[in-house]
């Protein structure tokens, strides 16, 4: 069963603190969407979010913080 896609229009985003503070590789995530983590591209802000999971974002981070 497919969920229906959040409202984002009033997201507020951060910048990730994996994000290279060059301006390069910039991720943004926003809070406040229970059980789910939207993920953009801050120098593709107008582009679609990626809507993950809670758990699969949270092993997505945790293999990250692994291989740093």
């Amino acid at each position: 069963m497919r969920t229906a896609r959040p409202d984002l229009n009033a997201a507020q985003w951060r910048k990730s603190s994996y994000s290279n503070p060059d301006g390069g590789d910039c991720v943004e995530v926003a809070d406040g969407f229970p059980g789910l983590v939207p993920v953009r591209d801050s120098k593709n802000p107008d582009r679609p979010a990626l809507i993950f999971d809670a758990p699969a974002w949270a092993a997505f981070i945790a293999e990250v913080k692994a291989e740093g």
